[in-house]
């Protein structure tokens, strides 16, 4: 499952205060860089003339961006990103943001962008000790990843989003680096960045860019907005599917066709089979009656197999495996991210728990299977297929009454309905 919540209120503005924002400390220095993920380093002394720059700041629900146009500097460090005037400016700004894709994570240190009023001696600005050619993608990681979900909703769909218009012509800047998240990702940040990913917290040396991305830009729970795509760019969860096809070589872009009599060879249906794909949990949320279930879907015509993905499996043996079948079934939960495997125009089938979490898994797998092509269909648990019933009896406010449940806040809703259930 996902954590809930962010702010309201999408729009864009140019050289406007960020949201007021809680100042997180900073997370103990990550050891190690991340070494060996990009291809090669980018620098040019050679650079053209500026001109004055402008600072445009974006909000989401989930997150606020800013984009630095002009003579910018980072010092990661000092975690500053600074626009640099040509020209004298009336007012120093600045804007203080962490640059994850959900807004007040624990850990996670803010970076602040800085647009300075002028070039004078009483507010000197700091010398490049790197000119890059390329512009740059100020990120963090840590939050929740380590989520099978958050790892795609919270980093890996963002950031294909910010970097794909650069075709790799990128340089991405990391806070809070998590070597293990790069290495486990290690072919899509290939793909994204043909550049060394740079360890911001612990990079001394002041980096000159023309154009400077900070944070990144959650649209939706595991999904993209074409309309919020920069760059002029039109991007669509279809382009991020088609992208991991490409990236993990996977074979199939459609599913079996047990209709199409004109299909070369043609398919026999008493041999060839559509495949399912059984989502298992080894936890909460369990499925107790897996031996009928797979004995209906047989009964209805598919090969099934029983699967529970572990986090230390490699993400390229896992796409293979998901883009072998036709249809994918499980609870609600992590595990249905692996959708984004599925070939273009296979089927997704949710369980959703007891508990009114209908909108909830809708907006998390059933919105981002329809946009990815694939076919969504959605079982909800009733009351007496619910362990909850047995466990805390039919006068429980969990079994009574679920909105009373959803009025105490988020963490009642995930202890009784996400973490106490099979």
């Amino acid at each position: 499952g996902s954590t809930q919540g962010g702010r309201g209120g999408a729009g864009k503005t140019e050289a406007r205060p960020a949201h007021e924002q809680q100042q997180q400390a900073g997370p103990p220095k990550a050891d190690g860089r991340a070494r060996g993920v990009g291809l090669k380093r980018d620098d040019d002394g050679a650079a053209k003339p500026f001109d004055n720059g402008k600072v445009v700041c974006i909000a989401s629900p989930f997150s606020y961006t800013c984009d630095v146009f002009g003579d910018v500097r980072t010092n990661g460090t000092a975690h500053t990103v600074t626009l640099v005037p040509v020209t004298s400016r009336p007012e120093r700004r600045e804007w203080s943001i962490q640059a994850y894709a959900r807004f007040n994570m624990t850990g996670i240190p803010n970076v602040t962008v800085t647009q300075l009023d002028s070039t004078s001696a009483a507010s000197p600005a700091p010398a490049c000790t790197v000119t890059h050619r390329v512009p740059a993608i100020v990120l963090a990681l840590g939050g929740h990843l380590g989520n099978y979900f958050h790892d795609f909703s919270d980093a890996l769909v963002p950031l294909f989003v910010a970097s794909r218009r650069y075709d790799g012509e990128v340089q991405l800047l990391a806070s809070n680096i998590q070597p293990w998240w790069l290495g486990k990702y290690e072919a899509v940040v290939r793909r994204l960045t043909k550049y060394e990913v740079l360890d911001l917290d612990h990079d001394d040396q002041i980096r000159c860019f023309r154009h400077v991305t900070v944070g990144l830009n959650m649209h939706k729970e595991f999904n993209i907005v074409p309309e919020l795509v920069p760059g002029g760019v039109p991007l669509s969860m279809l382009n991020f599917t088609a992208f991991l096809r490409e990236t993990y070589s996977l074979p199939r872009a459609a599913p079996i066709s047990l209709t199409n009599k004109k299909s070369s060879p043609p398919v026999d249906r008493k041999k060839k089979k559509p495949r399912l794909m059984l989502l298992d949990r080894g936890h909460y949320r369990k499925l107790v009656n897996v031996p009928e279930i797979v004995k209906a879907a047989e009964k209805a015509g598919f090969e099934v197999t029983i699967a529970d993905p572990r986090f230390n499996v490699r993400v390229k043996e896992l796409a293979l495996s998901v883009n072998s079948f036709d249809v994918l079934l499980g609870v609600h939960g992590a595990g249905l991210t692996n959708s984004a495997f599925l070939p273009p125009g296979a089927v997704v089938i949710q369980v959703v728990p007891y508990g009114k979490l209908e909108p909830m898994a809708q907006r998390e797998f059933g919105d981002p299977a329809a946009n990815m092509g694939l076919r969504y269909l959605e079982y909800s648990i009733s009351v007496e297929e619910s362990t909850l019933l047995e466990t805390l009896g039919p006068h429980h406010p969990a079994i009574k009454d679920p909105d009373s449940v959803h009025r105490s806040g988020w963490d009642k809703v995930a202890e009784y309905y996400l973490g106490k259930q099979n």
